[in-house]
């Protein structure tokens, strides 16, 4: 991380740097976030692997914490970008706060049901896994290409609203075979609730999307 600030004339190309890296931390983050699920799908139940996970998440959330601070007092101490640092400071808000869900939604998972509650429905969640991480990294990749090419990020953006709507109809077919099966109501809630915990992942990335879509017209202006 870079540590000290360079003269004046070299401010700008700094807070670009700072900005990459906030987001190449978030972008690590959902490769944790993936990596932990699917070591808790392959095995069943929680592992020193995914609790691994949780803990290299949190970590990287502070690294995000600490940067955004940073970002936000070189924004304003040296009236950087002033006609976009609103959008900015949005920005990288509800970037930081889709990593915080990720964070949190997977901790409930393994702290609540650290035995495991997938069962039969590990490969309908695996498909589930895959469709809905898609979103959330597609839309990280919108937010990185905002800062480099504005008008490209509506593509990007495209691509979210299909992952996202993907995402609702993977979801939904598999509450209907929870919610079809023999199991107790606890456990089918227990399952629901898994579900919505990643298909919320998706629809808060088609929220970001849709402002960041905004902001990049904004800037194309």
């Amino acid at each position: 991380m870079t540590s000290e600030t360079p003269p004046l004339f070299g401010k700008t190309r700094f807070l670009q740097g700072l900005i990459d890296e906030f987001i190449d931390q978030i972008n690590e983050g959902t490769i944790y976030l993936e990596m932990g699920i699917k070591a808790y799908l392959s095995a069943g139940a929680a592992t020193p692997a995914c609790e691994e996970k949780l803990r290299q998440i949190v970590d990287t959330k502070e690294r995000c914490a600490e940067l955004r601070r940073r970002i936000l007092t070189l924004l304003y101490t040296e009236m950087l970008i002033p006609d976009a640092r609103g959008d900015v400071l949005k920005l990288l808000g509800e970037l930081f706060a889709l990593l915080d869900e990720m964070g949190s939604k997977y901790e409930d998972l393994i702290i609540e049901h650290p035995g495991g509650i997938l069962g039969e429905f590990r490969e309908d969640f695996e498909d589930l896994n895959a469709i809905a991480l898609k979103c959330v990294r597609t839309v990280i990749t919108a937010a990185r290409t905002f800062f480099r090419d504005p008008p490209s990020v509506r593509d990007h953006i495209n691509e979210v609203r299909i992952f996202e709507s993907e995402t609702d109809m993977v979801a939904l077919r598999l509450k209907k075979r929870i919610y079809g099966s023999d199991l107790s109501f606890e456990r089918k809630t227990q399952l629901r609730d898994a579900t919505n915990m990643l298909d919320k992942l998706a629809d808060r990335s088609e929220s970001l999307g849709d402002d960041l879509a905004i902001f990049a017209i904004k800037r194309a202006l």
